[in-house]
């Protein structure tokens, strides 16, 4: 027999779940496109080449690889896999987006306001709201080499999720020009920041202590780790303008003015104009795992969910890996399947639905009666209404029960007699 379950990591979409994502699929295009961005689209497939190009972090580890077809594939003098593989399916929407932005900025607008959403793929362990198949919304601004781009970013995703009743939440917000200021006025080589990042991004699950002593215990310079995490420990507690002054304090002109400056223009506009209920958080510890960022960098933290639902930030490099010219970019990627496993959770209706009705035929009934009743469909779905046609069951209370759990809240008996 043919195996009924789906692949590990995949999952099958039922109606109830359908709905509530195509509404929230609908919300994020219409707060989006309020700010200006316009939808685009990209293959789910990208050239081999471009997924492994050590931009992705560890998610270049997770790639679904896809080998070469017809005459191109020759396994018997294959040596390696670039010998079997040309293509892979994208594990993210940002670099697919970089080469599309690559091919087709001359006939685009500058900047460039893109919204794109889609399916990507990682090989990763699945979990809650983790799937190895998985939809991800993003919006991504290029040619704007100023914080507008940052400014816009974090207005727009947080209004979006004001929309779906999410309150009290933190945008966390650092700057990858900071992280490795502090790495070097620690004294820690530049050779070593990323392994040092990887156990910083622990800080909030272990500690400064748990911090110190696992870069010890990777080898990393004892005085360095401790001058290090001196730094954390003085910003603890802190935030916005009263922790970049604890920044510049400490490191003085090791900290660029000008990456500062940035931070406490994009705390102060975003303060100064948001509407939706949340605390943009200064978080020095923040990493993001993607190789690509070369500014700011930003995660939203939902309460209910416990960890990051999404993030993104600059990456002025990418596009210019693809032309050789440099090109100012910043993106935001909101976690679409964690936003529906927690709105399914906490039971979320969807505010506002189509008028559904259901016509229930009773067995028997003549053509005349069948011809009006669709006519009749026919004109309510006309005015913009969900109708669905059935014949009655025999266990008709049980059926109008189910019906009524899909949404159907106008229910009509047609009867083989009028009056009936």
């Amino acid at each position: 027999m043919l195996n009924k379950k789906p692949v590990k990591g995949m999952k099958d979409i039922l109606p109830e779940e359908m709905r509530l994502r195509n509404y929230v699929s609908g919300l994020i295009r219409e707060t989006y496109s309020s700010y200006g961005f316009t939808q685009i689209e990209t293959p789910a497939v990208e050239h081999i080449e471009n997924l492994c190009s050590s931009q992705g972090g560890e998610n270049e580890k997770l790639i679904f690889k896809i080998m070469k077809r017809g005459e191109k594939l020759d396994l018997q003098n294959a040596k390696s896999d670039s010998d079997l593989t040309d293509s892979g399916l994208r594990y993210d929407l940002t670099l697919p987006l970089s080469r599309f932005y690559a091919q087709h900025s001359a006939e685009l607008p500058s900047p460039f306001k893109a919204l794109q959403t889609g399916s990507v793929w990682r090989a990763d362990q699945p979990q809650r709201g983790r799937f190895r198949q998985f939809t991800q919304c993003d919006i991504d601004i290029l040619g704007e080499p100023t914080n507008l781009a940052e400014i816009e970013l974090i207005l727009a995703m947080s209004t979006l999720l004001s929309k779906l009743d999410f309150k009290d939440f933190n945008i966390r917000i650092n700057d990858r020009r900071m992280l490795k200021a502090m790495a070097a006025f620690a004294g820690f080589e530049e050779k070593d920041y990323d392994g040092v990042f990887v156990i910083l991004d622990k800080l909030d699950k272990i500690g400064t202590d748990g911090v110190k002593s696992e870069l010890k215990e990777a080898g990393f310079d004892a005085a360095a780790a401790d001058k290090y995490l001196a730094i954390f420990e003085k910003l603890a507690g802190k935030n916005g303008a009263e922790a970049l002054a604890v920044l510049k304090d400490e490191l003085g002109d090791a900290l660029p003015d000008e990456c500062r400056k940035n931070m406490e223009e994009i705390f102060s506009a975003v303060n100064a104009a948001k509407t939706a209920d949340f605390e943009l958080v200064f978080d020095p510890s923040l990493v993001r795992g993607m190789g690509y960022y070369t500014g700011p960098i930003f995660e939203v933290e939902l309460k209910e969910f416990n960890s990051s639902c999404g993030g993104g930030g600059r990456y002025d490099e990418m596009v210019g890996r693809f032309t050789g010219q440099s090109v100012p970019a910043c993106g935001f990627s909101i976690g679409f399947e964690r936003i529906i496993t927690i709105l399914l959770e906490n039971g979320y209706k969807i505010p506002v639905e189509e008028k559904k009705v259901c016509f229930l035929l009773e067995k028997g009934l003549d053509s005349a009666g069948r011809d009006k009743a669709f006519k009749e469909a026919e004109a309510l779905r006309r005015e913009g209404n969900t109708v669905l046609i059935l014949k009655m069951a025999k266990n008709k209370k049980f059926q109008k029960e189910q019906l009524s759990g899909e949404g159907y809240t106008d229910i009509r008996e047609i009867f083989k007699k009028a009056g009936e």
